[in-house]
């Protein structure tokens, strides 16, 4: 594989995981957070969770998922240049 895929990889992991932080930051904890700054606690369903926070759950998740796939890509595409190597 070329290198650039490996750049591509990193790039990306570094902006997810910066991402990520900053998702995981605006989460809700038991005594409030970042995200009843901006609105998350204002309305809530019945479940008692709000739709800011829903939708907070599916970005984080979302973006786990692709530093997940990076993480992964990184270490195929590692094992690959060592198995091509020797």
């Amino acid at each position: 594989m070329p290198i650039w895929f490996a750049y591509t990889l990193i790039v990306l992991l570094v902006i997810t995981s910066v991402l990520l932080t900053m998702l995981i930051l605006l989460h809700r904890g038991k005594g409030g957070g970042l995200s009843s700054m901006f609105g998350g606690g204002v309305s809530s369903s019945l479940a008692g969770s709000s739709v800011a926070e829903k939708n907070l759950d599916r970005y984080t998740v979302l973006v786990s998922i692709v530093w997940f796939a990076c993480i992964v890509g990184l270490g195929l595409w590692l094992r690959l240049q060592l198995n091509s190597g020797s």
